[in-house]
């Protein structure tokens, strides 16, 4: 089984490589973790490999705000120094460096 260690951490605010959005990581899976229909829904051509960390991330675009899951191939480090705008991120974060959050100690995931 292929073993990769996280490139991206918890709290910190990454875009994506193709599409137009961006958000705050968190949670992450060590590698594939959703539907088979969740892959399959993905153009073969752009489908990515399982065997790589997976982001949970509260994305945003310029219309609306959701919830992303996205291969670590797929991300890149947000430089604007913008918050992310999502209304869940005052649930899950504190403090804002312009880079990352830091996640609220109370909170905890799964």
């Amino acid at each position: 089984m292929f073993n990769q260690t996280a490139k991206f951490r918890i709290g910190e605010i990454v875009r994506h490589r193709l599409f137009p959005f961006r958000g705050v990581i968190y949670d992450v899976d060590p590698q594939f973790a959703n539907t088979e229909e969740w892959w399959e829904a993905i153009p073969e051509n752009l489908r990515p490999r399982k065997d790589q960390p997976f982001y949970h991330l509260l994305a945003e675009n310029d219309e609306t705000h959701y919830v992303a899951y996205v291969s670590e191939q797929n991300l890149l480090p947000d430089t604007s120094g913008e918050p992310v705008e999502h209304p869940t991120v005052s649930e899950l974060f504190t403090d804002f460096d312009g880079k990352s959050y830091m996640r609220k100690p109370d909170i905890k995931l799964n």
